[in-house]
């Protein structure tokens, strides 16, 4: 397209086209990206639905990465960060940026103490007795924890010394979370677990229980703020997914 736009200049014409150029400048992008792009609170508000959810956008910046809104959301006593693209079409959950030049570089997890979380509600997906217990932050309608879910099947077949505990946390941004969590924590089933991450429909919640309050509350605590979350049986923090044999390793290799 670019050859058939020039193809009739001539040498002169385009020489004389670049002489005059710094002459007269148009609008356009410049070298920042809030030049072309801006976005206010109460427009990312009202984009995100804040009200619905009873929250309100505390503050907006340019995330590491051009192209993406970094939105801070706030919901009562606390807070999280969602992303959102410059065409504000769509709304980004779950990220983590690395610098390039730190990879290759392995950060320490931080820790937790395992003597705050209880394991009474959670749903335990192997055998409860297992000498090695990995505590897991859920939310029925994460997709990454849909996917970490496959992983952690594949440990337990295997692995009959290894039991995780899953506690429901459903996200703000989640709108159906909350009741799904509620059902699966008063069934105490693995199935049900099963079936909200292959996108089955869940019976409504067939007891009244505080639980998935209790984990939410939990969590800020823990500074956990997205889903899914390990904490390995040393106490080690691990946010995110991660495939089966990494999930191993760090199970089988404690740290003091």
């Amino acid at each position: 397209m670019i050859k058939k736009i020039l193809a009739p200049l001539t040498l002169a014409s385009v020489l004389l086209i670049a002489s005059a150029a710094p002459a007269f400048q148009g609008p356009g992008c410049g070298g920042k990206c809030t030049d072309c792009h801006s976005i206010t609170k109460e427009e990312a508000g009202k984009l995100l639905k804040t009200d619905k959810f009873k929250a309100q956008v505390k503050d907006i910046r340019m995330s590491p990465v051009k192209g993406l809104w970094e939105v801070e959301i706030a919901q009562g006593d606390k807070t999280f960060i969602v992303y959102m693209d410059f065409a504000k079409k769509h709304l980004i959950e779950g990220m983590k940026f690395t610098p390039l030049e730190q990879l290759g570089e392995s950060k320490p997890l931080s820790k937790v103490d395992l003597k705050k979380i209880p394991l009474e509600g959670a749903v335990v997906v192997g055998n409860p007795k297992a000498e090695k217990k990995v505590i897991v932050f859920d939310d029925p309608d994460c997709p990454y924890c849909a996917k970490l879910h496959e992983e952690i099947k594949k440990i337990t077949a295997t692995r009959k010394d290894i039991a995780f505990f899953i506690k429901m946390y459903p996200l703000v941004i989640h709108p159906n979370a909350y009741e799904k969590s509620k059902a699966i924590v008063c069934s105490k089933s693995s199935k049900l677990l099963d079936d909200a991450f292959t996108g089955k429909k869940l019976p409504k919640a067939e007891c009244e229980t505080k639980e998935v309050d209790n984990n939410i509350k939990l969590a800020e605590e823990l500074g956990i703020r997205g889903t899914p979350a390990l904490i390995m049986p040393d106490g080690r923090l691990l946010p995110g997914y991660a495939p089966a044999d990494a999930l191993i390793g760090l199970i089988d290799n404690p740290q003091n």
